[in-house]
């Protein structure tokens, strides 16, 4: 069996210009992501990759709010599954022919993935993670009465909805990654951190919710007992003092050794803070190592040249 890696890829990084947002703008973005991924293919990795959908859930909800007057609102789980095959695509689609160019013959293939999580998260009763688009008071008011919204006012730029950001349970669709997995084949799955699902009466029923995609990749690298989790971000290394004169890049560290840093407030709740707190849980669960770093960096990375790498 070959060795396996997770790859979160963040959703960001298929905008790389907020100027340039259309499908045709990703798709180049994602070609380059391509590249760095069929390395680690040539190395004798076999990938699951994980991606964000911020900014694409975003354009998805505001399609619905500027066609409310002639179609019907989509669920926020809705758009997350449309922004799941639509992403999924364009990582398959470009992967695939990089790989071709390479002469490596190999499945890619993307599984539309829900993941369970608890209706009785605490997260549930404090909505904070804002999706949409900025609102004037009246119709935040109209949403809150009509839709049963949480909005909140966002630091006087107008009004937002928020949802929860509940922690993720169970990878429903495990099984097949891992079937599709042990054949070889290169998995696209819990995109945007997975379709939100909880047990209702009739089973399975989805929720307006957000999960942290880096939180759910980690899950599944515990699912299926992958040998590596890659947590892809627009910086080469994880640092302490960031941005600051006495900033330290981390090369290899030990899982104490991070937590005393996280401690110590040095990784943001915003940016670098849910990317170590889920590679610790990976670790935590049975994980044998995980690796930060930028997409262009993973082939350093890899050869001990780059990246951070948390270890036991």
């Amino acid at each position: 069996m070959k060795k396996v890696a997770v790859v979160a890829v963040g959703g960001n990084s298929l905008i790389t210009d907020k100027k340039k947002i259309s499908m045709m703008d990703q798709m180049e973005a994602v070609k380059e992501t391509a590249r760095h991924l069929a390395t680690m293919v040539e190395k004798g990795w076999t990938l699951i990759v994980t991606h964000g959908n911020g900014p694409q859930v975003g354009f998805g909800l505001r399609r619905c709010e500027m066609a409310a007057s002639e179609l019907p609102m989509v669920p926020l789980e809705g758009i997350g599954a449309e922004t799941q095959g639509n992403i999924g695509y364009m990582i398959q689609q470009c992967l695939k022919n990089e790989l071709n160019r390479r002469g490596i013959e190999k499945d890619v293939v993307t599984v539309v993935t829900q993941v369970e999580v608890d209706k009785n998260d605490p997260a549930f009763q404090k909505p904070s993670k804002p999706v949409g688009s900025f609102m004037d008071k009246e119709e935040a008011e109209k949403h809150a009465k009509e839709d049963g919204w949480v909005i909140v006012e966002d630091a006087g730029r107008g009004y937002r909805r928020v949802v929860p950001s509940p922690k993720p349970n169970k990878i429903i669709e495990k099984n097949t990654i891992q079937s599709l997995v042990e054949q070889g084949s290169i998995v696209i799955a819990v995109g945007g951190g997975g379709i939100p699902v909880v047990q209702g009466k009739d089973g399975l029923e989805g929720i307006a919710a957000v999960i942290d995609k880096d939180y759910a990749s980690s899950l599944l690298a515990t699912e299926i007992n992958a040998d590596l989790l890659l947590i892809s971000t627009a910086v080469p290394q994880v640092a302490i003092n960031f941005g600051k004169p006495d900033q330290k890049n981390l090369d290899r560290i030990s899982v104490p050794e991070i937590e005393k840093y996280a401690a110590e407030g040095h990784f943001a709740a915003g940016s670098m803070g849910p990317k170590v707190t889920a590679v610790l849980g990976f670790l935590e669960r049975g994980g044998k190592e995980a690796l930060i770093t930028c997409p262009e960096k993973i082939a350093e990375a890899l050869e001990g040249k780059n990246g951070t790498w948390i270890v036991k």
